[in-house]
């Protein structure tokens, strides 16, 4: 299917902080053809970043973390949310290699494998921000960790729990992130034959 045409006509910025807010005067090729008039778009520019479910096959556990989150709190909700592993990707860095860094910084996790599940944007009509999602194989660390950057003024606790426990949490609705929501039902989907595969490979590489 062709890309459609679209032009951008001014871009201002409003805001930059640790963030930055930019205003957008577009207009772009019509369905039914011919172009839009302009109009104006205020953009969240978030960056890329990348989340990681770590996964223990042979334990059978999975790691999430608990954290203070704003959004939440501004909107009035608990701001205590149960979340993947994640992260921004930041300059020279890949998805994968932020997924290794966070799952050690947040998680105390060291990932032995990573596998894709999905990249999307979570919020395209105000955002840039494109999350790229995994399942990494690790060993479980310490349930009730307390982990984070203190520069960054996170403070993370680690839960480490039985993957059906999980995947329960998952169906009752526990979940309030799309990332963590998404990665969940992937897993869901697909436990027993990754948990198969992954312990077959944990497996190979056993000295004997």
């Amino acid at each position: 299917m062709p890309q459609k045409h679209h032009e951008i006509l001014r871009r201002e910025t409003l805001f930059q902080g640790y963030f930055r807010v930019d205003r957008y005067q577009v207009r772009h090729e019509r369905h039914a053809g011919g172009l839009s008039g302009s109009f104006t778009r205020e953009i969240f520019e978030r960056g890329s970043a990348s989340a990681v479910l770590p996964f223990d096959p042979l334990q059978d556990k999975v790691v999430l973390i608990e954290q203070f989150r704003a959004g939440p709190m501004a909107r009035g909700d608990d701001p205590w949310l149960f979340e993947l592993v994640a992260g921004i990707i930041e300059a020279g860095e890949s998805s994968e290699s932020t997924a290794r860094r966070e799952a050690e910084e947040e998680a105390g996790c060291t990932i032995a494998e990573l596998q894709p599940i999905a990249s999307y944007y979570p919020s395209p009509g105000c955002m840039t921000e494109h999350a790229t999602l995994f399942i990494g194989r690790v060993t479980v660390p310490q349930d009730g960790l307390i982990m984070g950057v203190d520069a960054e003024h996170e403070d993370i606790k680690v839960h480490v729990l039985d993957a059906h426990q999980a995947i329960s949490m998952l169906m009752a609705g526990k979940f309030r992130d799309s990332a963590t929501i998404i990665a969940m039902q992937w897993f869901a989907m697909h436990h027993t034959e990754l948990r198969s595969r992954w312990i077959v490979s944990d497996a190979s590489t056993m000295i004997i």
